[in-house]
């Protein structure tokens, strides 16, 4: 099984390891700093010695990367992982604002079902199964967010199942929530919101989110 180094740290911008195991093009590393597309969060974009990867994918507990047909990588071979740490950071700022748009929407929806969720280096979004439209409350649910986050509270995340791989992030006194993402250490580092509705369907509702600034890098 993969050592999941982007769960012990998500700040890491770089990590020495080795190759695990080879299929032509596919590669396993015995531990790794790049994450692959899970709970709606996109991957991670970078390279493993040297080489780009083209794609990442979460089997169960493992990941597996595709590079070039000629990557030449052999099993025990030592590599060097680099993501695009401005990416990760875009990523990692934008899951957490739809998380906490999320906790809050359903707040005061209590009965709200979400249906979809998608986290790019652009936006994010939360699809919800709703027959009236969402937009009366978004300058609300956008006011809440932003004082979450200039308030800048501290964000814990742990395993609530280590041998599951089950995690959660936490906020003392305001939420615990199940996520196995790669997530900020403050709530500041998100930067103030955007909120805007979309409309994608009968009885379906989207809140898109963009960041409006861009914190310096961690």
């Amino acid at each position: 099984m993969t050592i999941k180094q982007f769960w012990v740290d998500p700040y890491q911008k770089d990590l020495r390891t080795h190759v695990r195991s080879v299929e032509g093009n596919r590669v396993r590393l015995r531990s790794t700093i790049f994450f692959a597309f899970s709970g709606g969060q996109e991957s991670d974009a970078g390279t493993i010695n040297g080489f780009p990867v083209l794609h990442a994918e979460k089997e169960g507990k493992e990941i597996t990367y595709t590079l070039p047909e000629d990557h030449g990588l052999v099993p025990d071979q030592p590599v060097d992982v680099a993501i695009d740490w401005e990416r990760r950071y875009r990523l990692m700022r934008l899951h957490f604002a739809a998380e906490l748009v999320l906790e809050l929407t359903q707040r005061n929806l209590p009965s709200v079902v979400k249906i979809g969720a998608h986290i790019g280096e652009e936006k994010a979004r939360i699809d919800f199964a709703l027959s009236e439209s969402i937009a009366p409350m978004l300058p609300g649910l956008a006011a809440e967010a932003n004082r979450m986050i200039t308030s800048d509270h501290t964000i814990r995340s742990a395993f609530s199942d280590e041998v599951g791989e089950r995690r959660y992030w936490e906020i003392p006194g305001f939420a615990r929530v199940p996520c196995g993402g790669t997530h900020l250490k403050k709530t500041g580092e998100i930067g103030p919101i955007l909120l805007k509705r979309k409309n994608i369907g009968r009885g379906k509702e989207r809140i898109e989110i963009v960041l409006s600034s861009h914190p310096d890098d961690a």
